[in-house]
């Protein structure tokens, strides 16, 4: 039986984001606003969404517009990760730190600025603080409820296969969408509650460079903002177990961005154990452990850049009957189905692909699934989605589909083409000439089984790769199709070419040669 509809009077607590300036509180006014009263409950809805990342969004966004009756729940700041702490903020410092590295760098190209480049940090953060409250009303509260959406500050607990609970107020539903993301987590390293840190969702936070910048994991963050504070003037240390920067790429496109910020002055501690970490007055001593030999990292803020953890505490899935794993997250079929029929998830609390891009289809899935699979309208499949990805260093790595190593594991027999950028006129005239595009087929077919593209622009050249896989096109079709020169992208149909050529047998090769004699 469906719990009773409460009347709902309730104001969130005012929240702020530090610094405190104008900025942030007009942020926080789009997607927190301290004079919200939520509404009273609509009685049963079509869709409960638990949290307003861009997965909850979405899902909103979606049904409502579809007519559906919709609630959003939210604790903290709608956007999530990606508008607050995420995308929008790291990718506003990584545009101010890439000029500043054009700057110093106009040389090359003939271009001499006299006198010392310098970075206002301060002035840094403020640009990026004033676009990210410029983008926050798009995510904000009244455009949602414009859109229809009733939108509810507060701690959305379930309380039943059919019930919320935010605050004292109950929603009920046919059915709802957990799609409360992740949260930095830290790993376990001796000494590290003994010191001060940041995370992602505190790094923005800063208003004065840090002389010394310590960075622990090379994975995509870790790397992005290693070499963003490291073109600021920051002196940065990257620590990382593994023996190279961002492990899960490949070894050689790895190694073209380790080059390249060992070349800025990152200096790179790969291959060692962090053995712990402490404070020393208003310093922080990493300890490491090369091989057998001790070594000490002295560091002025520490940016802990490994870890993190689904957010389903407090949900009150228990209640709900929905599986979870406190460290996987909320377990759902290849629909995005929890074990309670009524319940789905979507994005980074369910979702091995952390994107933001990957939580916007996986939602509109759950839309799909959720609302219209009922009345024979097509069930739609997670791993239907060709996903691509980026790290956004300089240059940047893309990929999609599988690696070589993954495309043998699953019994492929795989042919790989590489076409380097040093071969591009463009890239080299661009001063860009490092990278390649490489692309894995099926032996003896031209079905793409992945790609990879290292290149300054590569998250903007990957999606042709992510187009033809979506599509069924193969590399021929790459390489048949006319693409603008100079262009960098050309290098994707030159890596088409590479495997035009291999298709001309030495047989049919000395056919065409008689032949051709034949005419002459």
């Amino acid at each position: 039986m469906s719990a009773p509809v409460t009347p709902s009077l309730a104001i969130p607590a005012p929240v702020t984001l530090p610094p405190d300036d104008e900025h942030n509180r007009r942020l926080v006014d789009a997607v927190h606003p301290s004079d919200w009263t939520n509404p009273t409950p609509a009685g049963r809805y079509h869709l409960v969404v638990v949290g307003a990342g861009t997965a909850g969004l979405v899902s909103a966004a979606i049904a409502s517009s579809l007519g559906a009756k919709v609630a959003l729940v939210e604790r903290h700041l709608m956007g999530g990760d990606c508008l607050n702490v995420g995308c929008v903020p790291s990718k506003g410092l990584l545009r101010a730190a890439r000029a500043a590295a054009d700057v110093r760098g106009a040389g090359r190209f003939g271009v001499n600025i006299s006198g010392d480049v310098s970075v206002d940090f301060g002035a840094v953060m403020e640009r990026m603080r004033t676009i990210r409250a410029g983008i926050g009303p798009h995510d904000g509260a009244a455009r949602f409820r414009d859109m229809g959406v009733d939108v509810f500050f507060g701690d959305g607990r379930f309380t039943g296969r059919d019930s919320l609970d935010v605050d004292g107020t109950t929603l009920t539903f046919a059915k709802a969408v957990i799609a409360t993301g992740g949260r930095a987590a830290a790993p376990p390293i001796p000494g590290l509650d003994g010191v001060r840190y940041l995370t992602n969702e505190t790094l923005f936070e800063l208003t004065e460079r840090p002389a010394r910048l310590g960075v622990i994991g090379a994975g995509p963050i870790g790397v992005e903002m290693a070499q963003a504070f490291a073109r600021f003037g920051s002196r940065v240390s990257l620590v990382e177990q593994g023996p190279h920067v961002l492990m899960r790429e490949d070894e050689d496109a790895a190694a073209i961005v380790q080059g390249v910020l060992a070349r800025e002055g990152v200096d790179l501690h790969t291959g060692v154990k962090l053995g712990g970490v402490k404070p020393r007055g208003d310093e922080i001593v990493l300890s490491l452990d090369r091989d057998g030999r001790a070594d000490e990292v002295v560091v002025d803020e520490l940016l802990v850049a490994v870890g993190r953890a689904p957010n389903v505490d407090g949900l009150g899935l228990e209640a709900a009957g929905v599986a979870f794993d406190p460290r996987k997250g909320v377990t759902v079929d290849d629909h995005l189905r929890t074990s309670n029929k009524r319940i789905y998830a979507a994005g980074d609390v369910c979702s091995r692909f952390q994107f933001t891009h990957t939580a916007d289809f996986l939602a509109r899935i759950v839309v799909q699934n959720a609302l219209f699979a009922p009345f024979g309208l097509g069930r739609k499949k997670a791993s239907a989605l060709t996903v691509p990805w980026c790290t956004y260093t300089d240059p940047e790595i893309a990929h999609v589909g599988l690696y070589e190593h993954e495309a043998r594991e699953q019994g492929h027999d795989v042919v790989t083409h590489t076409q380097p950028l040093a071969e591009n006129d463009r890239a080299k005239l661009d001063g860009d000439a490092e990278g390649f595009v490489r692309v894995h087929l099926e032996q003896g077919s031209d079905k793409i089984l992945g790609a990879t593209i290292v290149a300054r622009h590569a998250g903007e050249m990957i999606s042709e790769l992510t187009l033809a896989m979506r599509a069924g096109a193969g590399l021929g079709t790459l390489a048949d199709t006319i693409h603008p020169y100079p262009t960098q992208a050309d290098a994707i149909r030159a890596a088409g070419s590479l495997h035009t050529r291999t298709r001309l047998t030495p047989f049919a090769a000395r056919m065409l040669r008689f032949f051709l004699k034949l005419n002459t």
